[in-house]
């Protein structure tokens, strides 16, 4: 089993930034995908960007945000600068084991986090 638990969110101003963390227990490969979701009230889940090897992003947050993942100490990061208040949501990590999934589709992963806010003032 592999519980991922998430840290970093806050309250932030338009155009600030924040790293979020998640760091996993129990056995995690490099051939798994690790990625961060979000979801805002009312709205469904998001793909926002995941990492196995090469990196992918969904449109909005290219060139604004970075995932990238530290295997020694278990953990991925999402590195968000230029904030903007549509960013705001629950941002999740999410592991998935099979690699033949689709990397943006929520399905494909098989553990999550429980969460953390990240809301952008505007």
């Amino acid at each position: 089993q592999v519980q991922l638990v998430e840290s970093g969110g806050g309250l932030v101003q338009d155009g600030g930034s924040l790293r979020l963390s998640c760091t996993a227990s129990g056995r995690i490969l490099s051939s798994y995908t690790s990625a961060w979701f979000r979801q805002a009230p009312g709205k469904e889940r998001e793909f926002v960007a995941s990492i196995r090897g090469s990196v992918t992003y969904t449109d909005s947050v290219k060139g604004r945000f970075t995932i990238s993942r530290d295997m020694a100490k278990k953990t991925v990061y999402l590195q968000m600068s230029g904030l903007k208040p549509e960013d705001t949501a629950v941002y999740y990590c999410a592991t998935g084991t099979n690699p033949l999934t689709s990397r943006s589709s929520p399905s494909a992963y098989d553990y999550w986090g429980r969460g953390t806010q990240v809301t952008v003032s505007s």
